[in-house]
């Protein structure tokens, strides 16, 4: 017995060891940092439509967790990697929150000190990532993609068909060192991954974008175009956009953002094809100014957003208003409230988005839809 316990105790001072000794090999390959954001509201959602209803909904609004990391390698380069995934918490079942791990950004790439970035994988396009930093309620209910991006959330009329907003697969990204307040970004993507014969319509989207970013100021130009051949053979979308901020006495931040988009797609879709083409059948121009004025660790927030109609379509449009209050309670949290209402035009069905109770809202044509929404935000 005696033996037996004494071989014990010298397999556990051999374990013990070995764990003691690999430990700084470990800590060579512990490149991974944990991250996300949870981020939980309750809403009350008028739909004011036709019919329309009082609801209220627990929302997560782009609440996510990810890895990710870096390895220095010789000569200034580094090896980065991302995997992102939403997460939403008050419903797995909503848009977004069930299927394939990784929905958000996930890439691997190779950052130089002066040749810049390459990455492989899933990522913001530049045009969206462009404006994004403009939009002062952004991934909540109030979120400016409601009108912006070319969003093709309502149901009957889109503004365009195929988001300017996007996070596509199969996309090579590249950008620039940062140099003087400048940075540039290009992305390709293929739209189309699965078709391979001549006979099957290739898709694919170009994206770029410029930005100087130099406290007091911020400004921004991006471009994107889609080649939608499954639309019409030769068929195109494009988009640019302008952005402007500015920051006075660290306080009180303005942002503008101006959209236009137009195509020479299907006037007129029919079961199995096109039976019209012409211009622009989404395109139109789109608005948004935005106000954030920070009082400490508190926040006051305006926004006015508006899409204009049409080109195809006539009474189609909309305006958004919107209006927060923030309240810091640590660097990591904060308590918010949020209004908004978005007033359609009598032909659109513009409605929220972002959230989960803005996926399972119908609002109907000309409905003018309003919400509140109550919550906390935690990053980690």
């Amino acid at each position: 017995m005696q033996k037996a316990f004494t071989k014990q105790k010298k397999l556990i001072v051999v374990a013990l060891a070995a764990a003691t000794f690999s430990a700084p090999a470990l800590a060579e390959t512990a490149n991974v940092s944990f991250y996300g954001i949870a981020d939980l509201s309750y809403d009350f959602i008028n739909t004011a439509g036709v019919g329309g209803v009082n609801k209220t909904n627990v929302s997560s609004n782009v609440s996510r967790f990810g890895l990710k990391g870096a390895e220095g390698l010789d000569g200034g380069l580094s090896v980065i990697w991302q995997i992102e995934q939403q997460i939403n918490i008050d419903n797995t079942t909503e848009a977004g929150g069930t299927g394939t791990f990784a929905t958000r950004n996930s890439f691997v790439g190779l950052k130089h000190d002066t040749a810049g970035t390459v990455l492989l994988g899933r990522h913001d396009t530049p045009y969206k990532l462009s404006t994004r930093k403009l939009d002062v309620f952004a991934d909540s209910i109030a979120d400016n993609r409601a009108l912006m991006g070319g969003v093709t959330s309502p149901a009957t009329v889109k503004s365009a068909n195929t988001a300017f907003d996007g996070r596509p697969t199969n996309t090579i990204h590249y950008t620039t060192p940062k140099l003087s307040g400048f940075t540039g970004m290009i992305a390709y993507a293929n739209l189309k991954e699965t078709n391979t014969t001549a006979a099957q319509a290739k898709d694919n989207l170009m994206s770029l974008a410029a930005t100087y970013d130099a406290a007091p100021f911020y400004g921004s130009l991006g471009y994107e175009d889609h080649k939608l051949d499954a639309t019409r053979v030769g068929g195109k979308e494009s988009a640019w956009k302008l952005g402007l901020g500015y920051t006075m006495m660290d306080a009180f931040t303005l942002g503008f953002a101006y959209e236009k988009t137009s195509d020479n797609l299907c006037t007129a879709v029919v079961a199995g094809g096109c039976a019209a083409v012409g211009n622009d059948r989404f395109g139109h121009n789109a608005y948004y100014l935005s106000g954030n004025y920070k009082m400490g660790m508190n926040a006051i927030k305006l926004a006015y957003g508006r899409a204009d109609k049409l080109a195809s379509v006539v009474n189609t449009g909309a305006n958004q208003f919107s209006l927060g209050y923030d309240h810091g309670l640590s660097k990591r949290t904060k308590l918010y409230a949020i209004y908004s209402r978005i007033s359609n035009k009598t032909a659109s069905d513009y409605g929220f988005s972002q959230t989960t109770s803005a996926a399972s809202t119908v609002n109907g044509i000309g409905a003018s839809p309003s919400a509140v929404s109550l919550g906390i935000k935690h990053s980690f």
